[in-house]
Order: structure tokens, then C-alpha cells, then sequence
């Protein structure tokens, strides 16, 4: 190879290396995005069957849902354990809505933690009478052992009290 040749080769080299430099990190950068969006993606489902379980009144549901040291913050700004959660959700006078929705919601996720912010109706009757309830909410999320579940959560009543449908 003559000398111009290898001083293009070389410089070829030079170029292709510095590009690769640029691009690695670029793909690195597009594949936790990638992952982040999957993550994302389950957390938000997991919220969603929250409202699912809340409407049938699966324990069982809420229970792999929820983290044993979850810390829930109502409406009214009591404060409930998971096992006073749950127990509350199987007590006799415990009437699940008739419609529990997420009417909109978005999550972030910081590697093994994600919260998700968004808006929660329920529809239900109290006394013979139809109320809609819509809150806002946040979820926070932590993968513990592998697995997604709510560490603590907090809603807030958007109208200061339940309007007539």
C-alpha cells in the first residue's frame, strides 16, 4: 500500500472510530428510553387494573398490586395501611363504584421507581342518589424484587364535594 493510500485508510479509521464514539452512546441512550417506555407502559397498566379490582372488589388483585408498606392518603386526608385498605374494601358496607376510570394520566420513570399523575372518576349512588367523584392523583411505583408495586399513593377531590349526574 503507498503512503497516500495508508494516510486515507488511516484517516478513514479515524473517522469511522470517532463515529462509532458518537453513536454508542446514542443507542445506549435509545435502548433506556426503549425500556423506560415498556416500564412506563406496564406501570400504567398495572394503575389501570387498580380500578378494575376496585369495581369487582378483587383482594387479591389489590394485594399483588400494592406494596406491603404502602402508604395511602384518601380524599379526606385520612391515611390507611394496606391491610386497612384492604379491609376496607371487604368490609360488608363497602359499595364499589359503579365506574371507576382513569380519565387521563401520564407516568415518569426513574429506573426502579415510576409515578404516574392523573385524573380518577368514579361513578356511584349513595342513598338512592348517582354521584360522580373526580379526583387527581399520584401513584408512586417501585420495582421491588423484579416486580412492579404502588409504594404510596395520594388523591385529592378536584370539586369540593360529589356533583349529582
Amino acid at each position: 500500500m503507498n503512503r497516500i493510500k495508508r494516510s486515507r485508510f488511516r484517516k478513514s479509521l479515524r473517522q469511522l472510530g470517532l463515529t462509532a464514539l458518537v453513536m454508542l452512546p446514542l443507542a445506549a441512550a435509545t435502548a433506556q428510553q426503549n425500556e423506560r417506555s415498556g416500564d412506563g407502559a406496564h406501570v400504567l397498566a398495572l394503575d389501570n387494573s387498580w380500578n378494575r379490582a376496585l369495581e369487582d372488589k378483587d383482594i387479591k388483585a389489590l394485594d399483588l398490586i400494592l406494596a406491603d408498606t404502602v402508604a395511602s392518603v384518601d380524599i379526606d386526608g385520612s391515611r390507611q395501611s394496606k391491610a386497612e385498605f384492604l379491609a376496607s374494601i371487604k368490609a360488608p358496607d363497602y359499595h364499589p363504584p359503579a365506574q371507576a376510570v382513569t380519565e387521563q394520566s401520564s407516568v415518569e420513570v426513574y429506573g426502579d421507581s415510576a409515578v404516574v399523575v392523573g385524573i380518577f372518576r368514579t361513578k356511584f349512588v349513595e342513598k338512592g342518589k348517582k354521584f360522580v367523584n373526580r379526583e387527581r392523583f399520584v401513584d408512586t411505583w417501585a420495582r421491588i424484587d423484579g416486580t412492579w408495586k404502588c409504594v404510596a399513593t395520594v388523591a385529592v377531590l378536584i370539586s369540593s364535594k360529589p356533583s349529582a349526574e
